[in-house]
């Protein structure tokens, strides 16, 4: 039989994991080292989106390729960059020098980026990683963004800067895993291969018949586990001739105890006939017994056949049930998006209404403009303009330029409104929102509908609360209140108010809508919130408004809403939206 050296065992086992601990340190120092230079070259790329952003983003507003080529060629011949990528507004390439990600997995990252913010992009198949920030410009207070910009590095850069770093963590892991095998190797042939070796020979030379020649002596001075394992072998031996002395005296007892087991094995015999018997007569008791118990079991499996029928149909049945709530979801999710188009449709069909008065207005302006100055001009073809006449003509044309830019500001003003609001109902995007601001664009694209009426609106809101949210769903859940105030709490009255009162505390955004109406039973206010429910069926009322706004406010916003009122004493709603980066 071949024999296994245990310290050669233990050394292979110690060494083997401090190999695989050496090797795995090393690596992940040189992922580490691989990750933190990436990180270097990113916050690199950074830097040069603060210094390039500005000028890029003026080239491309004035069309000015030229100069953006220019700047990426100054770009490229960094050696960090190795591609860079200029995009106009609708994606399409201005300028693409270096290396390049394909356009298909560039047009992912930027839908799936945050609007308005740099992005990282990574390509792990093609070696390529970089940063792509939007080209944002600012006019009269608005921003725009005219493009995107892309730059790229690689791998190669990253592996070039680290290059020295990785051969000196591997020079330095293989000088210590060779002189640590020397040490180990020398203190385990030391310490334990020839401690054993003679520890063996001694044992080997054991006599039986004499074991107390057999016992070992002293090997070495030291007190280890060695010393032990020898003092344990000698107190074997001690207790081995005691037990010899044992065993004699034990065999001795051993003839009395079987004299004395044959008596009992005859009255064993006798006691086994008389049980046997017995046994007998139980036997034919339990026969009788386990015939019932079959009759029982027959009774039992025809039932749970039964239940087994009863269970399947019951399965069949829940899945029924499942599929027609499926559909009733489904139904239910086309009639809100129906609801919610049918709300834009109508505030873009008064928006329309309200925008023809600016600009029937303009064009009469143009048109009384234009007939003067064809006056003017007959009047200097035959010379017979007067200062009196020429003064007449710019006071004419003053009014008439002032009411015309009065009314196109009015219109554009219109237009500007809505289509925040048009498209942020329209779109599912999480941007920063100032709420001041965003409440009067909301209010100010709903003054078609209101200066139909007497009501007004007070909204007490600091300028400075800003939220990070849904736009789309605050401006529809704002909507439909203010509509259904107008609508339903203020039928038959002639000077409504709604007050919107706005605070934010603790990362949240805390709205309390309010208005004077004739307010709902308490019985109305329990169902307030359930899909179809309405007191104004019979005038064409859906009973989805105020559902819309809970889903808005719950699914899509994550924060909570509660109504409370009485009955002629108006309706209130108190809202609570968590702000998103929290």
């Amino acid at each position: 039989m071949k024999i296994t050296s245990i310290s050669r065992k233990l050394l292979t086992r110690v060494l083997s994991f401090y190999f695989i601990l050496t090797v795995s340190v090393t690596g992940i120092q040189i992922v580490a080292e691989y990750f933190n230079t990436k990180n270097h070259i990113n916050s690199e790329l950074l830097t040069l989106e603060k210094t390039i952003s500005g000028s890029l983003t003026r080239a491309v507003w004035e069309l000015n390729t030229q100069q953006a080529i220019d700047i990426s060629e100054g770009l490229v011949a960094i050696p960090m960059i190795k591609g860079i990528t200029v995009t106009d507004e609708a994606n399409n390439i201005i300028t693409q020098l270096g290396e390049a990600i394909s356009p298909e997995k560039l047009n992912i990252d930027n839908e799936e980026g945050i609007s308005g913010e740099a992005q990282g992009i990574s390509s792990i198949t093609e070696g390529l990683f970089g940063h792509s920030f939007p080209l944002i410009f600012e006019f009269s207070g608005r921003t725009t963004s005219v493009g995107r910009v892309t730059l790229l590095s690689s791998n190669a850069v990253i592996f070039s800067r680290i290059e020295v770093g990785i051969y000196f963590l591997i020079g330095n892991a293989i000088v210590k895993t060779a002189f640590l095998v020397f040490l180990f190797t020398l203190a385990f042939n030391q310490l334990l291969t020839t401690p054993l070796q003679e520890l063996t020979e001694q044992i080997r030379q054991v006599d039986l018949d004499d074991p107390e020649a057999s016992k070992l002596h002293a090997m070495n001075y030291e007190k280890n586990e060695l010393n032990v394992l020898g003092d344990a072998y000698n107190n074997l031996i001690d207790e081995l001739v005691d037990y010899k002395d044992k065993l004699a005296l034990s065999e001795q007892e051993t003839n009395l105890a079987n004299e004395r087991l044959d008596e009992q094995n005859i009255q064993l015999e006798q006691e086994v006939a008389k049980k046997t018997s017995s046994l007998s007569n139980t036997m034919l008791k339990m026969e009788v017994q386990q015939q019932k118990l079959l009759s029982h079991q027959q009774t039992l499996k025809e039932e749970n056949i039964r239940r087994s029928k009863t269970e399947q149909t019951l399965l069949t049945t829940n899945t029924e049930l499942k599929n027609s709530i499926l559909e009733l979801n489904k139904a239910k999710e086309r009639l809100l998006e129906a609801e919610k188009m049918a709300s834009l449709g109508m505030l873009s069909a008064e928006i329309s209404h309200e925008i023809n008065t600016p600009i029937g207005i303009s064009i009469t302006s143009a048109s009384y403009l234009l007939d003067t100055i064809a006056q003017l001009q007959e009047g200097l073809n035959q010379k017979k303009i007067s200062k009196q006449a020429i003064d007449k003509f710019i006071s004419n044309a003053n009014q008439s330029t002032e009411l015309l830019t009065a009314n196109l500001k009015r219109a554009s003003e219109l237009i500007t409104s809505f289509k925040h609001v048009a498209v942020d109902q329209t779109s599912d995007k999480i941007r920063l929102i100032n709420v001041a601001k965003y409440l009067d664009e909301i209010i100010h694209s709903l003054h078609p509908k209101l200066k139909q009426t007497s009501h007004c609106i007070k909204v007490h809101c600091d300028e400075s609360i800003e939220i990070y949210s849904h736009p789309g769903a605050i401006a529809q859940i704002m909507i439909n209140l203010i509509i259904n105030s107008i609508t339903h709490g203020f039928e038959g009255i002639n000077r409504g108010e709604i007050d919107i009162d706005v605070h934010f505390t603790q990362h949240k955004l805390h709205m309390d809508f309010r208005d004077n109406g004739h307010g709902i039973s308490p019985k109305a206010l329990e169902h307030l919130f359930d899909p179809f429910y309405t007191t104004k069926a019979e005038k064409g009322g859906t009973g989805l408004g105020t559902h819309i706004v809970s889903n808005l406010v719950v699914d899509t916003l994550n924060g909570t809403i509660e109504a409370s009122s009485e009955k002629e004493q108006g309706l209130s709603y108190h809202i609570i939206i968590p702000d998103m980066r929290s």
